[in-house]
């Protein structure tokens, strides 16, 4: 996961995006125009290509660094994880088996035998160790580096055999199937020695373990993928997928219907275009995906709690809703910032109703008057374009004037990447994190690098570390209600709406219920789609 990029919008959105990759728990629905795939009965047949939208280039093409949309997208095709999970149930990949000790330490990892690189070198125990010590090692700064410190003790990770791992934990947690299921093996023979991985240029041709393999890069246009004839899996059906860059909304729809490009996530307010044209698989589906806007703490205007708490109270979420994503069909009103499958979510909390005279009285107290402040989001991205304008009118109420700085998405990103940004207050941001409530602690805790809001709190961070290793799962649901608590109290991050996904498939393509549509990277096994 993580902020901007999470989609995932932003990122980790990270972010993070991040652990969502294989771990949400997602309901499916389609709604398809009367002649699209559903009635479809031939058979997959192999060859063809298919051309998928995204909305910005990759960051790095290595999983250990991946917490955006775009990156986790493609990375979905060019490497392959342990296992998945989807609705509560593992699937194996690289991975045959996983055992659990007595004592809830020490997991034990059975690879399948027969892996391989894309560039035929055997993928092993070796692989699996490199890639567990890169995420560890300080000095590779991998967000993923959180999963796999407990209470500030790292994992150990040793192997048994060509095909078994065991990672050794220092105490027990229940989180670590969640974070296992964002481990995706990276090569040795490639990174052995290298000093910093995320910025070698062994990144710009990368060598993965996934259904298809790197043919060609080219900034600002293209990733394009070629079928791998060695995954353990089987080949693919498609021969090639281009991720070809579309920032421009309007121009990447009329390439869509021109038939230039054949799938891409696409706008709620552009759904009833797209669907009454009858030529593509509309697939809606819950993400698990938080959108909400963040209050930048580094400028003096939003440092009092008080400032944050009236902004909150003067603006209303079903008005937002209505304004950016058309209806309560694709979105819901949030009130925590955990999502509504992960464990422990609970809406229980301050939820900020509109209430102007409130609003007015907290400024008051807090002796502000005359604020300004500015406001930053993405200007490819409509919602975030029509919450900003809603967002200027409304606080105008309060005596708060509002700039707004639509940024491009690349410049967005790097600059609330920035721990010392002041160049703006309020910005917007969205990310699908997964079942497991620890995942989210890397857009939280005071040094972690996706904490777009830049809070710092001991005790706050202490929460996060007691709750990733409490087994007793009443006093573990309490300790992330005071988590949920803390940040509804503080307002650092104003939780928007829950919303849904819509991806729009050209119906000449055929494999997509197979391929299993999925949050963030909207399907997860490109493998099984094919050219009708």
């Amino acid at each position: 996961m993580k902020h901007r990029k999470l989609w995932f919008s932003a990122l980790l959105a990270l972010v993070l995006v991040i652990s969502a990759c294989g771990s949400n728990n997602t309901t499916q629905s389609e709604t398809q125009a009367p002649d699209t795939a559903s009635t479809d009965t031939s058979e997959p047949k192999d060859g063809g290509s298919i051309i998928i939208a995204v909305q910005d280039d990759p960051k790095v093409l290595n999983p250990i660094y991946a917490g955006d949309r775009v990156t986790l997208t493609i990375d979905q095709s060019l490497y392959a994880p342990l296992f998945n999970i989807n609705e509560g149930v593992k699937t194996f990949v690289l991975a045959e088996d996983i055992t659990v000790s007595e004592d809830n330490l020490t997991y034990t990892i059975k690879l399948r035998d027969g892996l391989k690189w894309h560039d035929g070198e055997v993928l092993n125990a070796d692989d699996i160790v490199f890639t567990a010590n890169s995420i560890l090692d300080e000095n590779q700064h991998s967000f993923l580096r959180s999963q796999f410190v407990l209470n500030g003790k790292p994992i150990t990770v040793n192997k048994v055999d060509d095909l078994t791992v065991e990672f050794t934990l220092p105490e027990v947690t229940a989180a670590f199937d969640g974070a296992l299921v964002q481990f995706f093996p990276i090569p040795e023979h490639i990174f052995a020695g290298v000093a910093d991985i995320e910025k070698s240029d062994k990144n710009n041709t990368p060598v993965g373990s996934g259904p298809f393999k790197f043919k060609e890069y080219r900034a600002g246009e293209y990733v394009t993928l070629e079928r791998f004839d060695d995954y353990f899996a089987g080949k693919a059906h498609l021969d090639t997928v281009t991720y070809r860059v579309a920032k421009d909304t309007n121009s990447a729809n009329l390439a869509l219907q021109n038939g230039e490009i054949q799938m891409r996530m696409v706008d709620t307010q552009d759904y009833n275009k797209l669907n009454d044209i009858g030529k593509f698989n509309m697939l809606t589906y819950s993400e698990g995906r938080l959108q909400y806007m963040v209050f930048n703490l580094n400028s003096e205007a939003v440092q009092q709690k008080e400032v944050r708490q009236a902004i909150a109270y003067a603006l209303d979420k079903n008005e937002i809703i209505t304004a950016s994503y058309t209806s309560s069909e694709f979105a819901e009103p949030a009130a925590s910032i955990l999502t509504p499958d992960t464990l422990y979510q609970t809406s229980d909390l301050e939820t900020y109703d509109y209430n102007l005279d409130k609003a007015k009285q907290l400024l008051a107290d807090a002796g502000v008057s005359n604020l300004k402040l500015r406001l930053a989001y993405t200007n490819t991205n409509k919602p975030q374009e029509s919450q900003a304008l809603y967002i200027q009118q409304k606080l105008k109420d309060v005596g708060i004037e509002v700039e707004l700085l639509p940024m491009d998405g690349t410049a967005y990103g790097n600059k609330t990447l920035d721990v010392n940004n002041k160049d703006f207050e309020l910005s917007f941001g969205g990310y699908i994190m997964g079942f497991e409530p620890d995942a989210y602690k890397v857009l939280f805790q005071s040094e972690a690098a996706y904490n777009y809001s830049h809070y710092k709190n001991a005790e706050f961070d202490k929460l996060w570390d007691d709750a990733a290793v409490e087994v007793d799962t009443t006093k573990r649901e309490d300790l992330y209600k005071q988590i949920q608590q803390t940040v509804a109290n503080e307002m650092t991050v104003y939780p928007i709406a829950y919303t849904k996904a819509i991806v729009a498939v050209d119906n000449t393509y055929g494999g997509i219920e197979e391929s299993t549509p999925k949050p963030v990277v909207m399907l997860e096994d490109l493998s099984q789609v094919y050219k009708k």
